[in-house]
């Protein structure tokens, strides 16, 4: 059971910002930006790159989630970035599917 399923499941504590039956959004405890958000799906998927056409409603609910956790955090206006890391070498450290969103400042460009 990853973290994230724990946290799903109400096993661990986490900010928790928002959630559907579909996804849940909680603060990042490595935050990386003054608003650091995790989007993630309740059904595991291990990563986008293991995605399956069938997986494509939770895909799309998780970025219309950004829209409402955005707007909740008050970045909406002003900028944000959604992040989706698939593997080691992109710095994906949960086999768990989830979406970086990040802001509360401007973010350079390259990233990383």
């Amino acid at each position: 059971m990853t973290i994230f399923e724990k946290i799903i499941a109400r096993q661990i504590p986490a900010q928790i910002v928002a959630e559907s039956d579909e996804w849940i959004a909680f603060h990042d405890i490595s935050a990386q930006a003054p608003v650091h958000v995790l989007i993630v799906p309740k059904r595991v998927i291990p990563r986008v790159g293991e995605a399956h056409s069938m997986d494509g409603g939770v895909l799309g609910a998780l970025l219309i989630a950004s829209q409402q956790v955005a707007k909740k955090l008050g970045v909406f206006e002003t900028g944000y970035r959604l992040v989706i890391n698939n593997g080691r070498d992109a710095g994906e450290t949960v086999p768990h599917l989830h979406v970086h969103l990040l802001g509360g400042r401007e973010l350079g460009w390259p990233p990383g």
